[in-house]
């Protein structure tokens, strides 16, 4: 045990020297060495070892430091290796962030924040995950939104700003201080919260926060295998190059001409500021709508829509109800109220035709022969909220990008 103890203070006085000679070598090489008040600082330690003493004793300790360790490479190589451990460890928190589902976190936030990020739980699937769901039309469920910041637990009466989605409530300051919002997101929270068209909280703008712990998987797996790098922006090309992949995968062939069309609406369509980049964000978000809508039934997708969502549609269907029913064509139109926002009146002008994941059995996939023949066929309240919640979910984010395609 003494020897032990005795390499740890060995080690802390070579960590106390390389700071004294680092102080030296940035610009303090005139001003006389200041003994006493390291010799303080290691009386404490060792008992009495002088500054001027640090350098040999640095090379002969770090001699006996690397001693059990034979395979210690030039230094050069060290410094040439380093670029590499740290693109590396960048990564790898990339990846477990993905993990987390705490989605995007740009370098350019503020890392000085004192509140502790919230841990998030991915959901589980029930046993009756997949059955109907009995939610009745009229019956409104009006849920209040909390009294208490979800943030500090603090009432503070009209400081609070409640998220459209959910019940609950944060000041701008604590989500400052979580460091997830930046200034321009904070100001449109400030400036939307308490309006018709309402924010979205972190919890229910981040879509990919709805996948079961196995459906991210899945997902992570097909990034890594695509060379996808969490947290970066895509081109078109990157995005085409990651559209084949997904179809030879899929259905064992390359994109036709008419699907490469359809990719760069799709691009077209993430990108409505024509930044000729996708954010990753939505990249992500666009990418978690189409594993929900791989993988859950319609009665599943249900189940995720909140009592705010819910009394939404509620409010929707019986606007355009005619004897307890409305026709496709109105269901249709219903689905794209969705996605009109205030901050964004052309929002719902971009190519719809083009704009979402490309699947078979996507609703505007269809023929425009059967359209027709569908569009003044009824649809029932529990038709119309199944076939609803997918484009519910997809609204959800507060960025003005289309992550779904919407029904012709």
């Amino acid at each position: 045990m003494g020897v032990l103890m005795s390499k740890k203070q060995q080690v802390q006085k070579v960590q106390k020297c390389n700071a004294v000679v680092s102080a030296f070598q940035a610009g303090i090489k005139d001003r006389p060495v200041a003994v006493k008040p390291e010799g303080e600082e290691e009386e404490e330690g060792e008992g009495g070892a002088k500054t001027s003493a640090c350098p040999e004793e640095k090379k002969s300790e770090g001699v006996e430091e690397e001693e059990p360790d034979n395979n210690v490479a030039p230094s050069t190589s060290q410094q040439a290796s380093a670029p590499v451990r740290d693109e590396c460890k960048v990564n790898q928190e990339a990846w477990s962030r993905l993990r987390d589902g705490k989605g995007v976190e740009p370098e350019d936030l503020d890392k000085s924040h004192q509140l502790t990020p919230p841990a998030f739980v991915r959901p589980k699937r029930e046993a009756d995950d997949a059955k109907p769901v009995e939610v009745e039309l009229e019956k409104k469920e009006q849920p209040s939104s909390d009294e208490m910041c979800d943030v500090c637990e603090v009432w503070t009466a009209d400081d609070l700003y409640p998220c459209r989605i959910c019940t609950r409530v944060f000041h701008d300051g604590c989500l400052r201080e979580l460091g997830y919002l930046r200034a321009e997101a904070l100001q449109e929270m400030r400036d939307t919260a308490h309006t018709v068209t309402g924010w979205s909280c972190y919890y229910c703008d981040n879509l990919n926060l709805l996948l079961t712990e196995e459906e991210m998987y899945s997902l992570m797996e097909t990034f890594k295998q695509c060379k996808i790098i969490p947290e970066s922006c895509l081109v078109s090309d990157e995005l085409l190059q990651y559209r084949h992949y997904a179809s030879k995968q899929q259905f064992e062939k390359d994109l036709t001409d008419e699907q490469e069309e359809e990719v760069l609406a799709q691009f077209a369509a993430l990108d409505p500021e024509k930044k000729g980049h996708i954010e990753w964000s939505d990249f992500l978000y666009f990418e978690s709508l189409t594993v929900l809508r791989k993988f859950r039934t319609e009665n599943s997708l249900v189940r995720l829509l909140t009592g705010k969502e819910r009394d939404k549609a509620r409010s929707v269907f019986l606007d355009l109800e005619k004897d307890g029913v409305i026709t496709r064509a109105e269901c249709r139109q219903a689905q794209q109220s969705w996605f009109h926002k205030l901050k964004d009146s052309q929002s719902c002008n971009v190519s719809i035709s083009h704009v979402g994941p490309i699947c078979e059995s996507s609703p505007a996939s269809s023929g425009s022969e059967q359209s027709k023949t569908d569009e003044s066929r009824p649809v029932t309240w529990a038709d119309f909220l199944r076939e609803s919640a997918i484009y519910m979910l997809a609204a959800r984010p507060n960025s003005s990008a289309m992550h779904i395609r919407l029904p012709l």
